[in-house]
């Protein structure tokens, strides 16, 4: 999936969004996210998956929970590219 494609998901972007401040469980991720966009945590627990499998984020266990944190190598070259057509101007 191209890093746009990831982006382009409201949800996504709102967990990356609050991953931006720290690692968190995905419980604490879906008790934000599921009244925000009124989904279920099985659909958290996809964006999740989304994200973690195009590298946009990291994932390790800590007994019976996940905690997610942002991978920030992706974002990174996102901000490259953009860059480029702004010719390191804000866009």
């Amino acid at each position: 999936m191209h890093a746009f494609d990831v982006l382009g998901d409201p949800v996504r972007r709102r967990i990356l969004e609050l991953l931006a401040d720290g690692e968190l469980s995905a419980g604490e991720v879906g008790a934000v996210v599921q009244p925000e966009f009124g989904i279920s945590q099985p659909a958290v627990s996809q964006h999740l998956r989304v994200l973690r499998e195009n590298g946009f984020t990291t994932v390790r266990v800590d007994g019976p929970r996940r905690l997610y944190a942002v991978d920030p190598a992706p974002l990174a070259e996102i901000d490259r590219w953009l860059t480029r057509y702004g010719k390191g101007q804000p866009l």
